[in-house]
């Protein structure tokens, strides 16, 4: 029975990305490759498309006549298609050892949730300078090879760091090394290499869909192919990795993690690209990052650019609480890490959902009312959990369990579509032939912004005093967390109108700052 409820789910997960990412080829949850999408329209007017993700056509070159040919969105299932779809679903696969590092991180090294939670700012800093990989790869060709031979290098560093987690782990639970803090730096070390291998990976994967995007009848189902390999990819790692987690330990999710990243190693080899034999001096080398860099600078520096990145900023960079309330989850509710896992699949599903829901009902609706009523709104949902903390949904009758279910559904499916127009306007801020640049930069600015939401948790954790099993001020920590997310309205008018984009000039945009004002 689990077997048919798993392949249902994703099942569901496929169909629900293709349905999206098909359906929204503007406001597309990979939008920030939107100068692939601009004729999406007239050629889903113009050519008939198959609802199904997977079949069969017959092909009409020469060599395959009479042959039949296997179609992933309408795209030929060609071994090059196949090694991307094999890494994003190797990316989406790594989120089974997020519930056992957090484990990990509580149980075997005895972290209090301020630790787990400056720990965690720690390990976001690989992906905050993605821009740098960009060019590292673009400049620094490897072997004669700009992206293979880095995806190669990127999966082998995951894989030895995991392997090298898992060891020590099981160093640690046997006693041949104390808890202290060079086990602490250790861990952290091994565990920010391996965010380094995916950051990198991520990048080049995402280099390599950008140029083979450049076909604007099959950019929307190629993207279809990657979020769906994602989206299963992260639905079978939420499934197994409380169940195995419980059963067998997290040196053994560990040591299965690290086989994972090698799927993007074996991919590079059917990775289709040109050997190139480039050398470039240590001159023209600082030349080109300096031209780079100073671009990158001059557009940032536009207001109609510098105004609504300081709203994504601000948005994400607000305390949260999460560590706090793991804590309290496990160590007062009792939940085991086979429910996490279980939440962790029903979360999925969720987000599916939201995707869904605003695909259909709320891609047309002016950002800024999204916005608006997302703070409001998120306020409000965001008061449940203090339901949970306070034991007041026992007084109404609901188990503790179900009640983290239903209000994980609803969590979920709100945040995923307060999530998409945080995609969109990071599309609007690219002007056009800086998209792939510019946006690196704009979501290192939202990995940066989310790591200084930690640390500013952690600050209001420490000064409450809240530890692994004093609880205390946990329901005011959490009041705190969530009437901050009403800060951002104080900043709603540096999002741009709809009917203004990057390609509007400074002072176009400082009159609408103006008028925004006076509304």
């Amino acid at each position: 029975m689990k077997i048919i409820y798993i392949v249902k789910c994703l099942l569901l997960a496929s169909n629900m990305c293709s349905a999206f990412v098909i359906q929204t080829p503007l406001h597309s949850l990979s939008c920030h490759k939107r100068y692939i999408h601009t004729k999406m329209i007239e050629n889903n007017q113009n050519k008939k498309k198959n609802i199904f993700p997977i079949s069969w056509t017959q092909r009409s070159d020469v060599e395959g006549l009479g042959k039949k040919q296997l179609m992933l969105f309408d795209i030929p299932a060609t071994p090059e298609i196949w090694a991307i779809s094999l890494v994003y679903f190797a990316q989406g696969l790594l989120g089974i050892s997020r519930l056992a590092l957090s484990f990990y991180y509580k149980d075997t090294l005895h972290l209090t949730p301020v630790d787990m939670t400056m720990i965690g700012s720690i390990s976001v800093i690989p992906w905050v300078i993605k821009p740098l990989y960009g060019f590292i790869s673009d400049t620094f060709p490897l072997f004669g090879y700009k992206r293979k031979s880095y995806l190669v290098i990127s999966g082998l560093m995951g894989a030895i760091s995991w392997k090298l987690l898992s060891i020590f782990d099981n160093i640690l639970m046997s006693g041949g090394v104390s808890t202290d803090f060079n086990s602490i730096a250790y861990s952290v070390f091994l565990v920010s290499l391996s965010s380094l291998g995916l950051a990198f990976s991520d990048v080049l994967v995402d280099a390599i869909v950008v140029s083979k995007s450049r076909d604007q009848d099959q950019s929307g189902s190629l993207q279809s192919i990657c979020w769906s390999a994602t989206s299963i990819g992260g639905l079978m790692s939420a499934y197994f990795s409380g169940y195995l987690l419980q059963n067998y330990g997290s040196s053994f999710v560990f040591g299965l993690t690290s086989v994972i990243p090698l799927i993007m190693t074996v991919s590079a080899a059917l990775i289709e690209e040109k050997k190139i034999d480039i050398v470039h001096s240590q001159q023209t080398i600082s030349k080109l990052f300096t031209s780079q860099t100073k671009k990158t600078f001059d557009i940032i520096s536009q207001k109609s650019i510098l105004f609504p990145l300081l709203f994504l900023v601000i948005w994400n960079a607000t305390p949260s609480a999460g560590s706090a309330f793991f804590y309290f989850q496990t160590n007062v509710l009792g939940f085991q890490p086979e429910f996490f896992g279980r939440l962790g699949l029903i979360s999925s599903i969720s987000s599916l959902v939201g995707i869904v829901l605003y695909n259909q009902k709320f891609k047309h609706v002016p950002l800024r009312t999204i916005f608006k009523w997302s703070c409001i709104l998120g306020t409000v949902l965001g008061t449940t959990p203090l339901l949970l903390v306070m034991h007041i949904n026992r007084l109404i009758g609901i188990p503790d369990t179900w009640f983290a279910v239903i209000d994980d559904i609803v969590l979920s499916i709100f945040g995923q579509i307060t999530f998409m127009p945080i995609m969109i306007l990071a599309a609007k801020m690219c002007p056009p032939g800086t998209e792939a640049m510019l946006y690196a930069a704009i979501m290192s600015s939202n990995n940066l912004s989310g790591s200084v939401s930690k640390i500013l948790g952690g600050f209001l954790m420490k000064s409450m005093q809240i530890t692994d099993h004093d609880f205390t001020n946990l329901p005011l920590l959490m009041t705190i967390t969530n009437l901050s997310g009403l800060i951002p309205l104080l900043f709603l008018h540096y999002v741009p109108r709809e009917s203004e984009g990057p390609r509007e000039s400074e002072d176009n945009s400082d009159e609408s700052s103006e008028k925004d004002k006076k509304d």
